[in-house]
């Protein structure tokens, strides 16, 4: 739902069981409200209970991959730092990223304990 910018992303998060969980970005007026696909995909998981995760397919329809902004990869990487992300357009696979290497220096619950 990008009625604003037009811009749709689609996430697909692969659950260590083997279920889909779809997600895509959801815009509003107020653009600090939207939510990107990779956090719905994630959070709509979580909420429904599972907890671990073997991969995460990001899709839009660009030229080049479109990777996750700099909130969904600290969302990954709090809930998931041994993800595979997979970054797509609509005709092809382009690359494949751990939360790691898109977060090199991530904030989290393990940062603070000894």
């Amino acid at each position: 739902m990008a009625p604003y910018s037009n811009f749709k992303v689609g996430a697909a998060l692969e659950t260590v069981d083997g279920l889909i969980i779809t997600g895509c970005n959801i815009e509003n007026a107020s653009y600090g409200l939207t939510v990107c696909a990779e956090r719905v995909a994630m959070f709509k998981a979580l909420s429904d209970g599972h907890r671990a995760f073997v991969r995460l397919a990001v899709v839009a329809d660009t030229e080049t991959p479109t990777t996750p902004c700099g909130a969904c990869r600290q969302v990954l990487w709090e809930f998931a730092p041994d993800l595979a992300i997979v970054l797509a357009n609509l005709t092809a696979t382009t690359s494949h990223h751990p939360p790691r290497e898109l977060l090199p220096h991530p904030f989290g619950g393990r940062s603070w304990h000894r």
